[in-house]
C-alpha cells in the first residue's frame, strides 16, 4: 500500500508555454520537428508470445511459488531474497516513468518545475513532464538499478501522460519521444520492455516494445486493439480488478477469452499475490 502523505513537498504546475503542435516536440524556449529514427536493436532480450504465464505482485511479501513464467514485481520494494529465488524465471521489474511518487528514493532527483498535478486516488503521487532533462535522467537511473537488481525486464507505468491531466502541454508527438527513450535505454542494458497501457500509440510503438500491458481492456471496451501486439506475435498481459476478492470467479467467467489472445488475470487493486488466471 502507498503510505500517507503527510505533506505536500512540491507545487502544481504552471500553466507554462503553449503546446508545439504535432510532429514537434520542445526543445529548450521553442518546438523542433520529432525525428523517430530506428528503434535500437533488442538483441537477447525476452521477447514473449501470447500464452506466456505470468503473476502481477507490486505489494506485500511476494509469494515466490507459483508455477508461472514470468513475475512483474516492483523494482524498489522486491526483497533480495524473493529476487534470488525467482532467479529460475523471467523477472520484470515496475517502476513508474511518467509520475513522482514521493516514496521513492530518487524522487528528489528530479526538478520542482517537472512535478505537475496529482494522480487522482494516488496519494503521494503527481504527474512529471517527461520533456524535462531530470527526468530522463532519473529514469535511466531506474533503469540502472534495474541491471544491478538482476531484473530481466522493466514495465514503465504512467506513459500516457499526454492523454491526461498533467498541468503540462504535452503532446502526442511527446509522448511517443519519450516512451521510444525508454524502450531503446532498456534494450542498450539488455532489459526487455513493456508498453503500459497507451493503447492510442501501439501502433507507432509495437516496434520499440517487446510485449504489453493493459489494465481492464474489457471494463473500457479496447481489448480488441491489443491485437496489434498479440498479432505480431508479442504478448499481451492482462488484468481485470476486483473490490472483493470473493467476486473474482465470476468475473473470470465474464472475461476470460476476451479479447485477441490476451493472457489475463483478476487481481485485487491493491495487487497483492492473490491471483485468478484464464486458462
Amino acid at each position: 500500500m502507498r503510505p500517507a502523505v503527510l505533506a505536500v513537498l512540491v507545487p502544481l504546475a504552471c500553466a507554462g508555454p503553449e503546446p508545439c503542435p504535432l510532429g514537434q516536440v520542445r526543445s529548450g524556449e521553442g518546438c523542433e520537428p520529432y525525428q523517430a529514427g530506428e528503434p535500437l536493436q533488442a538483441g537477447e532480450v525476452w521477447q514473449p508470445a501470447p500464452g506466456t504465464s505470468w503473476q502481477w505482485q507490486l505489494s506485500g511479501q511476494v509469494d515466490t511459488s507459483l508455477d508461472v513464467q514470468m513475475y512483474d514485481v516492483d523494482l524498489f520494494e522486491v526483497s533480495d531474497a524473493a529476487l534470488a529465488a525467482l532467479e529460475d524465471r523471467v523477472v520484470v521489474c515496475y517502476f513508474s516513468a511518467g509520475s513522482r511518487e514521493d516514496w521513492r528514493p530518487d524522487a528528489d532527483g528530479i526538478a520542482r518545475e517537472a512535478v505537475g498535478r496529482r494522480l487522482k486516488g494516488w496519494s503521494g503521487e503527481r504527474w512529471l513532464d517527461v520533456t524535462h532533462p531530470t527526468v530522463r535522467e532519473v529514469m535511466l537511473g531506474r533503469l540502472d538499478r534495474a541491471v544491478e537488481r538482476g531484473c530481466d525486464g522493466v514495465e514503465p507505468d504512467n506513459v500516457d501522460g499526454y492523454a491526461n491531466d498533467t498541468g503540462f502541454p504535452l503532446n502526442a508527438t511527446e509522448q511517443l519521444a519519450y516512451n521510444r527513450f525508454l524502450a531503446d535505454e532498456a534494450h542498450r542494458r539488455g532489459l526487455s520492455v513493456g508498453l503500459k497501457n497507451d493503447l492510442g500509440q501501439l501502433e507507432e510503438l509495437l516496434d520499440w516494445f517487446d510485449w504489453a500491458l493493459n489494465e481492464e481492456c474489457v471494463s473500457f471496451g479496447e481489448c480488441g486493439r491489443l491485437g496489434v501486439f498479440t498479432g505480431a506475435g508479442k504478448a499481451a498481459f492482462h488484468v481485470e480488478y476486483v473490490d472483493d476478492w470473493a467476486d473474482a470467479p465470476a468475473l473470470a467467467d465474464e472475461v476470460c477469452g476476451r479479447g485477441p489472445d490476451l493472457d489475463t488475470l483478476i487481481k485485487p487493486w491493491d495487487l497483492t499475490a492473490k491471483r485468478l488466471a484464464c486458462e
